[in-house]
């Protein structure tokens, strides 16, 4: 895998991995968006199912976490600014995108933006928008996790008090989750760790942009969407998913039964195999 920094200018600077640089032959990229506290190192535990897919995986460090600069103010729909500009510079056209959790809805907003290069959108256990009609977007959610994002609804002071004192919570994750984080999804520990070392801006910036306006609406989604949402999820509750498939006009949702946050990622392989035959290219 290679790592490379983007300049974007006026400062700012995009940490960017590519498992299969300079590839192209056969490969469909998908632009993997990481979840909050991560850095972007794309999934390996993914990796032994899209290899045979031929699946290229492309990804960045969001403004403010490992080597990518802060960007203040940004919100999700800055996700397809920064895509462009790294497919730009990797002279990609077309690819596909896929998020867990709030990289999941970062995700949805580069299928809304990006709508002529965009050609498939997969989320899981993926963030509605905050206040979105017809949803209450606390329901089912663990209580430290409310309290953060309130903390944040109440602007960057409160949420950056709340942080100086926040700690983990075991209770956010269900006893799937640990059963996960325990085996295969244990890489997350390697993308979490690095997320967290010296400051804890980049998780600030996220939770801001999740309880402030996207800048772009889900229901513009052109391009196949395909939601997976444990159905036990303590982190992101499924009624999310559940008004994502309602409001993306070409979504589909796939509940994952006894799944909580993490545990839903099981589902992943069968998503990359709708997302390989799903997002076909122009020949």
């Amino acid at each position: 895998m290679k790592e490379s920094d983007l300049d974007l200018g006026d400062g700012q600077t995009l940490h960017v991995f590519d498992t299969a640089p300079g590839d192209t032959a056969g490969r469909l990229v998908v632009f993997w968006h990481h979840g909050t506290p991560n850095i972007g190192t794309p999934p390996a535990p993914l990796f032994p199912a899209s290899d045979p897919l031929g699946i290229r995986w492309v990804s960045y460090d969001r403004p403010g976490y490992g080597g990518s600069t802060p960007c203040p103010g940004r919100d999700l729909a800055s996700a397809a600014g920064h895509v462009s500009r790294v497919a730009d510079a990797l002279g990609i056209e077309r690819f596909a995108v896929m998020g867990h959790s709030g990289g999941g809805s970062h995700a949805l907003a580069c299928g809304a933006l990006l709508a002529d290069r965009v050609l498939a959108v997969v989320s899981v256990s993926g963030l509605a928008p905050y206040g979105a009609a017809g949803l209450d977007w606390f329901a089912g959610m663990y209580a430290s996790g409310q309290a953060s994002l309130r903390a944040a609804v109440q602007g960057r002071a409160a949420k950056e008090r709340h942080e100086a004192s926040a700690e983990y919570d075991p209770e956010m994750f269900t006893p799937a989750d640990h059963a996960a984080l325990e085996g295969e999804w244990s890489w997350f520990g390697s993308v979490v760790g690095p997320a967290l070392e010296g400051s804890s801006g980049g998780s600030i910036a996220d939770d801001l942009a999740y309880v402030s306006p996207w800048g772009c609406d889900p229901a513009q989604v052109t391009a196949p969407v395909l939601l997976v949402h444990g159905d036990e999820d303590r982190v992101v509750p499924c009624a999310h998913g559940e008004w994502l498939a309602r409001t993306c006009p070409t979504a589909e949702l796939r509940l994952s039964k006894g799944d909580g946050h993490i545990s839903a990622l099981h589902s992943a392989p069968a998503a990359l195999h709708w997302l390989r035959a799903t997002a076909r290219q122009p020949s």
